[in-house]
């Protein structure tokens, strides 16, 4: 197969002619600013409102706290207290509320050991403490607010000689009892349809990792990403075990154009003989037409230990002649030689030459139905939207200005974070760009035929981010606030910031 040429799309950006995004009709207003002062030590990670007392709560993991920021006037966010559970392990990694009961997720050091989660009052008063899995990640509340969630990732040890089990905990609030969903019940050897294995000697329930999770509006069924693995499971909630894992497929960017390589001058999308694996980290519910779908952060993500690296470029890959009779042309600097894929996923015989370009992340966001049928795909939007609005910093990195294009050979992007929220009527999901910056709207009310309706970045390009003059970086934890519980009574959006440690508050203008 042949290198395509660029899209026409990217000529005419060139040129100047090229097809400009309709005004916003969502315009997410800057309130204010709560700032750590710490740089890249995740000072600013997974966010939570509790209405009762109008407070934000957020993960401050450089601390090793959770920090209480009063929201009463949101142009004035003001940190009030910490949640401090430094004694259950070695940083907190999420939280949630419901009702003026707080949880958060505790990691244990190491990290192979069991976790904890640990509740709280509203008031800051510590309750109860339970153990988990290992490496808790994601914690949620079921929408009854009679069960608490935890997705255990199981991370190996370095030397991958201890990779614990991928678990979900379901902890019952009424008496903090613990059981556990595991996936011991599957096996690596009849593996879904779009789904990837990583290690070889691993088994299925060591292998996957329990990323982030959604649970249905009836709080029966919980949606879980098992990003690593490209795949979600399906759990039911009151029986405590994993049901159904469905695998999620691959973005063709033979027909989904992607700019490939950081040594390319630019902005350069075209078409490639490239699958991307959707790799979502989060994934969020929603409801519309009386029918629940998810939306999905499609971010990417490779296995990287001292032990087993499953992450190479494409020029320093033994390609497939027949698959690949232009190897040459394709493993230019300026072509996919810099693009990073997956060894172990794109050699699909097991010979020893890459038969299929497996990359991590499909730069996008996608809704799916409750039967893993993919509805939507934002396909190429994020990064021509990028590039139309930002120029040259388009796909930079998020802890260095001057950085353009240094992503592209990455996960560009990087959709990581995401939040739905209803607005007068209609649904609209936040999509976080956790790389260049800045958060996609859509207007997903018609899944089928979701639309771009804002895009907003709060990164000043000029500054430097070590100093603290850069901005909002790296956003990571959403947190819709709907008007009928917000302090102001306007429907807000509060976002952490991972890298510059901050935490802003925006008010959700619909035009």
């Amino acid at each position: 197969m042949k290198a395509l040429r660029l899209s026409a799309f990217a000529a005419a950006l060139f040129m100047g002619t090229a097809p400009v995004y309709a005004a916003d009709s969502v315009e997410l207003r800057l309130l204010g600013t709560y700032k750590t002062g710490i740089f890249d030590e995740g000072a600013a990670e997974i966010v939570t409102y509790e209405p009762q007392t109008k407070r934000l709560y957020v993960v401050n993991a450089d601390a090793k706290v959770v920090d209480i920021l009063d929201l009463s006037d949101p142009a004035n966010p003001s940190k009030v207290g910490e949640l401090n559970a430094k004694a259950y392990g070695k940083q907190g990694s999420s939280v949630t509320v419901h009702d003026g009961l707080i949880a958060v997720s505790i990691i244990a050091d190491p990290n192979q050991a069991p976790g904890k989660v640990v509740f709280f009052t509203k008031e800051g008063e510590e309750v109860a403490a339970v153990e988990v899995g290992a490496n808790p990640d994601m914690v949620t509340f079921t929408p009854d607010g009679k069960y608490v969630l935890v997705a255990n990732e199981g991370e190996p040890s370095d030397d991958y000689k201890n990779d614990p089990e991928g678990t979900i905990s379901i902890i019952t609030v009424a008496d903090k009892s613990v059981r556990t969903a595991d996936f011991r019940a599957f096996s690596r050897d009849d593996l879904p349809e779009g789904m990837s294995m990583g290690h070889p000697t691993a088994s299925f329930a060591q292998d996957v990792e329990p990323e982030y999770i959604a649970v249905s509006a009836d709080s029966k069924t919980a949606f879980v990403t098992l990003q690593e693995n490209n795949a979600v499971a399906v759990v039911d909630i009151d029986a405590a075990k994993v049901t159904r894992v469905f695998g999620l497929g691959l973005q063709d960017h033979s027909k989904v154009a992607l700019d490939p390589s950081n040594k390319d001058g630019g902005y350069r999308p075209a078409n490639w003989p490239v699958w991307g694996m959707y790799m979502p980290d989060t994934i969020v519910r929603f409801s519309t037409g009386g029918k629940d779908y998810l939306v999905t952060a499609n971010e990417g993500d490779a296995r990287e230990y001292e032990a087993f690296v499953d992450e190479e470029r494409i020029k320093d890959l033994d390609l497939d002649p027949v698959a690949f009779p232009n190897a040459d042309e394709l493993q230019a600097k300026g072509n996919l030689g810099r693009l990073k894929i997956s060894p172990y996923s794109s050699d699909t015989n097991g010979d020893g030459k890459i038969d299929k370009l497996m990359a991590f992340g499909s730069r996008s966001f996608s809704i799916w139905d409750e039967d893993g049928k993919q509805v939507f795909d934002s396909k190429a939007e994020f990064e021509k939207i990028t590039a139309q609005r930002l120029g040259q910093n388009f796909n930079s990195n998020n802890d260095e200005n001057g950085s353009g294009d240094d992503r592209s050979d990455d996960k560009g992007p990087e959709p990581e974070g995401a939040a739905v929220g209803e607005i007068d009527g209609r649904v609209y999901a936040f999509i976080g760009l956790e790389r260049v910056g800045g958060i996609m709207v859509y207007d997903v009310t018609t899944p089928a035929s979701a639309r771009f309706a804002g895009y907003t970045n709060n990164r000043d390009f000029e500054g430097d981010p070590k100093a603290g003059t850069a901005g909002d970086l790296a956003p990571e934890g959403f947190a819709f606030i709907a008007a009928d519980v917000s302090p102001n009574g306007k429907p807000l959006l509060a976002v952490g910031n991972e890298v510059s440690g901050s935490t802003s508050i925006y008010e959700v203008v619909v035009k």
